[in-house]
């Protein structure tokens, strides 16, 4: 297969791109996990100090989400179903 012009040009788009993509998707997931984390100390040693730091990490992830959505790394159902999930965890 010839490599014309704009095949050149449009692999340098999808590379470029995929490294903008892959920036936001890894943000969301270190929130996620760091949250899970913090929940899974807060089960084990119940206290007002780790429920707020459960709180302040949820609030990370959600904030980290609705980049990724604004962005559309992700489709706005989808970040609502990861939010309300996330959000049961914590009850």
């Amino acid at each position: 297969m010839p490599q014309t012009k704009s095949y050149i040009k449009n692999s340098k788009i999808i590379l470029r791109n995929r490294s903008r993509n892959k920036k936001y998707k890894s943000a969301f997931k270190k929130a996620i996990k760091n949250y899970l984390l913090s929940v899974k100390r807060l089960s084990v040693d119940n206290n007002q100090e780790l429920l707020n730091d459960c709180n302040n990490r949820l609030s990370l992830v959600y904030k980290s989400i609705d980049k990724a959505v604004k962005v559309k790394i992700l489709h706005k159902n989808t970040a609502s179903r990861k939010k309300s999930r996330l959000t049961k965890i914590m009850k």
